[in-house]
């Protein structure tokens, strides 16, 4: 129940980052708005997570240089610029499509993996499940008449770039956590990636103006589902084996998909988008399993 409340989490992110351009009144053009946006939902969850890691008696500042060099560069590459292309594809795409492309993350990581560490080759349930995934993104990109190929670069490309940078910067960030508690790790780089979003996307011209309490809502839940999900994930990670825990990933495109189509209503009643689900949560949960 744990591990699919967290992936409930992440995929609500999708409709309630589109929801908070509305109420911010945050334009599709203005790029540097959106990665103020950004920035102030970062700090506030990195914040949210160092307290957390506070009251748990764990000293978040007793840092070495090295160490602190490393965050620095995890904040940057995992939040900042991740993000950036994150949040300008998501304003080009729908929330449904948006999850399903975002889903290339896995497989991303999966590819990478067998080039960088010696004890994670590619299998064949592996290979099996990023050809089905691969296959789901093409399969959303066509029209219902399969005449057409639809490919947006601003907004289905930045949404796949995103999650490249996302599964190359989570490799480096696995080899720092070997040497650092991971709910601090985590912490300062997206507080410090959340901070250097906001410089640059003040410095670009964006605002970001609070209209009411809904404004405080949205950009306070998008901070909390951030924390929370990181949190409870890390500790069933610690009680769970990972085989146990990882294969609930694949709820996470579904969530995003549904509560997409429920909350701005987009729809998912498309073959398309049934068949793109169903590959991509087949293929995630393939490239999970662990032979005996």
């Amino acid at each position: 129940m744990g591990a699919a409340f967290c992936c409930l989490l992440w995929g609500s992110a999708y409709p309630a980052i589109k929801n908070g351009y509305e109420i911010f009144q945050i334009a599709t053009d203005d790029l540097a708005g959106k990665i103020v946006f950004a920035g102030y939902r970062f700090v506030i969850a990195g914040l949210l997570l160092l307290v957390f890691a506070s009251l748990q008696g764990k000293s978040v500042v007793r840092l070495s240089r090295q160490q602190f060099s490393q965050l620095a560069l995890l904040g940057v590459t995992q939040t900042a610029i991740q993000y950036i292309f994150f949040y300008i594809g998501l304003a080009y795409t729908t929330g449904v499509k948006g999850s399903i492309m975002n889903a290339t993350g896995t497989f991303f990581s999966v590819l990478l993996a067998h080039f960088i560490y010696q004890n994670d080759k590619l299998s064949i349930n592996k290979v099996v499940g990023c050809v089905l995934g691969f296959a789901g993104v093409m399969v959303v990109n066509f029209n219902s008449q399969l005449m057409d190929f639809s490919f947006s670069l601003m907004g289905d490309g930045f949404v796949v770039l995103a999650a490249f940078i996302l599964s190359a910067a989570s490799l480096y960030g696995k080899r720092i956590s070997q040497t650092m508690d991971a709910t601090i790790m985590t912490g300062w780089q997206l507080a410090i990636g959340g901070l250097v979003l906001t410089i640059g996307g003040y410095a670009s011209g964006g605002t970001l103006a609070f209209h009411g309490w809904e404004s405080v809502a949205i950009l306070g839940y998008l901070a909390l589902l951030s924390s929370v999900a990181f949190a409870l994930w890390s500790l069933l990670l610690k009680h769970n084996r990972v085989g146990m825990i990882a294969p609930f990933n694949f709820l996470i495109p579904v969530s995003g998909a549904v509560l997409s189509a429920i909350f701005l209503q987009e729809s998912i009643l498309e073959w398309r988008y049934a068949l793109a689900l169903v590959l991509v949560c087949f293929g995630i949960w393939r490239v999970n399993v662990v032979r005996r």
